[in-house]
């Protein structure tokens, strides 16, 4: 029986962050015993001041396999993730080729991901107008939600939903009780496509926040109507970047509706004062917006209404990002940046009153929660799968292009100086990573809905 034993003085639990000694054998916590206490094993590791953390659990990532292996795929998503101390991701329905749309599309996904997977990854389905009718089929094949737009999502397998579709779409979500996932930016008024070039300031413009304010308006307003029906549709806003939105989600929410939001590192560490033109790195939908909206993001995460924040990993090819030209209007919109959330997070909340513990709620145990796996996941507690990270929260160092494990080694937050260091991960007991190195063969496995 494999058995691990890692000690900490400061390791976070239900109870806080106490020193403790954190017992696991095959790959679930079996006790969390006092320093002081007499049934330490003898082949217990300390790892002094080092926190031992819940491995995190990051509910958006596009890994992009199979169909589009070029621009990312299995392996090297996990990898990325187990560096940065995630152990447990859940895959979007697109980039990917075929779209996670069908029980036949996820079997398509399960099968190219055998002998690939560094960390646990489960699946959001995605919903479409043409698939609706497959919805029920695609819920109770082991998907833990699924995902729609209301706006082009750039890909032409995956289009928008309109009302009408998503009027059909949420008492069937509501049925299953799985959450529905909106990519909130709805353009009304059906603009012409702007004329951007290389000015971000052009692009910023270009997707105002009236669109994402209108979105969730929208969704808003069809909860409140099915909730008057009896009908409890789960609605979440993915990447929420205005913060204009956060008074009409605070009020949705008080009201009773079951709405949730999210953010991501690049909305809270960076502001569209300091990207320069021609930087296609930092192009993303919804787009990164000024210091002032960052600020009140921030305070809309200490409030509790936006309840955790994921990375929004979205990669593409360096020349897909037209790098060279800088040509952001054409570029693909998306961040890379899946390993390096913790110390981003880390190294701006430290400076607003969070601690650790607060790292530790926001990037592990609510991820799981929303995603249905609070009941093994992103918690210290006895019962809970050993999935830990060791975090030195003190080492500084700026973050470069060498360090990146996804595919392709580019990352807007190039020699960006953050503070905190990811130096282990474990997988259900098992290290995955330590010192800048994988460990061993992939031992990650699917997560599918029971």
């Amino acid at each position: 029986m494999q058995t691990l034993a890692l000690k900490s003085q400061r390791v976070i639990t239900e109870q806080g962050m106490v020193p403790a000694v954190v017992v696991a054998q095959e790959g679930v916590i079996t006790d969390i015993l006092p320093v002081s206490s007499s049934k330490i094993p003898d082949f217990v590791e300390d790892l002094g001041n080092l926190v031992l953390m819940p491995g995190l659990v990051d509910s958006h990532v596009h890994i992009n396999e199979p169909g589009r292996t070029e621009w990312e795929g299995f392996n090297t998503a996990t990898q990325a993730a187990a560096a940065g101390g995630i152990t447990t991701l859940v895959d979007m329905p697109l980039n990917c080729v075929p779209v996670t749309t069908s029980k036949q599309a996820l079997d398509e996904k399960l099968a190219a991901l055998a002998g690939k997977l560094w960390v646990d990854c489960g699946f959001w389905g995605g919903i479409i107008p043409q698939s609706i009718s497959d919805l029920d089929e695609l819920l109770s094949s082991g998907v833990l939600g699924a995902k729609s737009f209301l706006i082009d999502s750039g890909i032409k397998e995956f289009p928008e939903m309109l009302e009408q579709d998503l009027r059909r779409a949420m008492p069937i979500m509501a049925k299953h009780g799985l959450p529905y996932l909106i990519h909130a930016e709805l353009d009304h008024a059906g603009t012409e496509p702007a004329s951007i070039g290389n000015r971000y300031q052009s692009f910023l413009a270009s997707r105002p926040k009236e669109w994402e304010n209108d979105a969730i308006e929208l969704m808003i307003k069809l909860c409140r109507e099915l909730k008057a029906d009896g009908i409890d549709c789960r609605v979440h806003i993915v990447h929420l970047s205005s913060a204009e939105a956060v008074a009409a989600i605070a009020s949705a929410q008080a009201e009773g509706l079951s709405i949730s939001a999210e953010t991501c590192p690049h909305y809270l560490t960076l502001w569209a004062e300091a990207i320069p033109d021609g930087k296609t790195l930092f192009k993303c939908c919804p787009p990164i917006r000024e210091q002032a909206n960052r600020e009140m993001l921030w305070q809309a995460i200490k409030d509790g209404v936006i309840e955790f924040i994921v990375s929004d990993h979205s990669p593409c090819t360096p020349q897909l990002k037209n790098i060279d030209s800088g040509d952001i209007e054409n570029a693909w919109g998306g961040i890379s940046a899946l390993q390096f959330g913790l110390p981003l997070i880390w190294t701006e909340a430290k400076q607003r009153g969070f601690e650790l513990t607060d790292m530790a709620r926001l990037m592990a145990t609510k991820t799981a929660e929303f995603a249905g796996l609070g009941d093994f996941k992103g918690k210290i507690a006895k019962g809970y799968q050993a999935d830990f990270l060791v975090f030195d929260d003190s080492r500084k160092y700026p973050i470069s292009n060498e360090l990146v494990k996804h595919r392709h080694k580019i990352t807007p937050y190039e020699d960006k100086e953050v503070q905190g260091e990811v130096c282990r991960t474990y997988l259900r007991g098992e290290l995955v990573y330590t010192n800048d190195k994988f460990v061993g063969s992939p031992k990650g496995q699917p997560i599918l809905a029971t």
